[in-house]
């Protein structure tokens, strides 16, 4: 009999994921308001539903013998996946209070206030709050709607008079009419990686993050990341032990996290919680290293209840067996796409274990996506020995890979630099 899923959003990063349920052999029904979304295109069946619509996909799971449900990669949709698999009796990772913890910025300010978790300082405001710059703060400050991510509706604010203007602005993307005015963080940026299983928190990768600042004022986007961190000890020794007495508070037995911090004079600043498959896509660099991928985890789990083998703690590495990767963001100016040169030629290099175009020719980049996620062009991963073989692909990358738009003008914001070796 065909094991039939539900597959919460159709962004590109979510596309992945239906490739990879179909090669299980899985029957994957993509659900999403947009009839031309990516992960859609792939999908044996796709339902052109609000992914919020809990009764309505609870309806046509039942009607349909569906007997799993997945969200992808989309924060927003956690609440509502838990809530469909709890009306369909069917197994789910998130619980209650994680979703309350990870899947907005208010929440996971409070949890990290009550576990002693140092975030950014910052203060809230919503439609009805009068808006004054907090006094304990200086500019510039960070503005954020606090149930978005992508850096939809944020923006770094350096004055009174754009400060008014970028808290009205981001009140609209909030779906609570909340916002977050925060600290901006010029410093260090890292991500820490979690897979749970049977209630035991590992750490499964820690990266550094490099943003671009060539957007002005507008949310800045990641452009890079390598593996590991060079804040892993110090990571392990002085921030994991207290965000696994949260874990336990949370309840949390199965499922993955992914938590971003600024690291200031060795000092963590928590932010960005997401708790579900990834963007960036962490997952790729660890399949391919510790050999086990978490997109067949969870579409396991999501009919078993049960996340990963049993000799997932000796596979599970956070240092990669010695081996470094890295994640090559193109970033996208806006205009229309005519010419892609070099894209196979990259795909070929024995270094390079996957590329997630997001974009392809006759395609355009808005004026409106620029400053967050959407301007991704594409993401290409590298593992290599060594930070000296990674900054050579970062090289070889970014002599080959051309984006040209119709008046054959280059189109990619900006490369990747090559890291600091001794810091590694």
């Amino acid at each position: 009999m065909t094991k039939k899923i539900i597959i919460l959003g159709g962004n590109p990063e979510t596309a992945a994921l239906v490739d990879v349920a179909n090669k299980m052999g899985l029957y994957t029904i993509v659900i999403d308001p947009n009839p031309n979304a990516p992960a859609k295109k792939n999908a044996p069946e796709t339902q052109d539903m609000d992914g919020f619509d809990v009764e309505g996909i609870v309806g046509f799971a039942k009607k349909n013998n569906v007997k799993a449900v997945l969200v992808g990669v989309a924060d927003i949709l956690v609440k509502p996946y838990r809530e469909i698999c709890e009306k369909l009796n069917v197994h789910s990772y998130a619980t209650k209070e994680a979703i309350e913890a990870f899947s907005s910025k208010d929440g996971f300010k409070k949890y990290c206030a009550q576990y002693q978790i140092q975030d950014i300082p910052g203060i809230y405001l919503n439609g009805s709050s009068a808006i004054k710059k907090p006094k304990n703060l200086d500019y510039p400050l960070m503005i954020k709607p606090v149930d978005s991510g992508g850096g939809v509706g944020m923006k770094i604010c350096r004055d009174d008079e754009d400060y008014q203007d970028s808290v009205k602005t981001a009140i609209k993307f909030s779906k609570k009419g909340i916002v977050l005015v925060e600290k901006y963080m010029d410093c260090d940026d890292m991500a820490a990686y979690y897979t749970f299983r049977n209630g035991v928190p590992y750490i499964s990768a820690i990266s550094d993050r490099i943003t671009t600042k060539k957007q002005g004022d507008s949310s800045p986007v990641c452009i890079g990341a390598v593996y590991p961190s060079k804040y892993s000890k110090l990571f392990v020794t002085n921030v994991h032990p207290k965000l696994c007495e949260l874990f336990k508070g949370l309840k949390i037995r199965d499922g993955i996290l992914n938590i971003q911090f600024f690291v200031e004079n060795n000092t963590f600043f928590a932010y960005d919680p997401g708790f579900r498959l990834q963007g960036e896509a962490p997952h790729i660099h660890i399949a391919h290293i510790n050999g086990f991928d978490h997109r067949k985890m969870l579409l396991n789990y999501a009919f078993t209840g049960v996340f990963g083998e049993n000799d997932f703690q000796e596979r599970n590495d956070l240092n990669f067996k010695g081996k470094n990767a890295c994640t090559i963001w193109v970033l996208l100016t806006a205009g229309r796409i005519d010419n892609v040169q070099g894209l196979d030629k990259i795909k070929a290099d024995s270094d390079v274990i996957f590329v997630l175009e997001r974009f392809r020719k006759g395609d355009t980049v808005k004026e409106e996506w620029l400053g967050t996620e959407r301007q991704v062009f594409a993401r290409i991963y590298v593992v290599a020995d060594s930070i000296g073989e990674i900054n050579d692909k970062i090289k070889m990358v970014k002599t080959t890979l051309k984006v040209l738009d119709v008046n054959g003008d280059n189109m990619i914001l900006q490369w990747l630099e090559p890291f600091v070796e001794n810091d590694y």
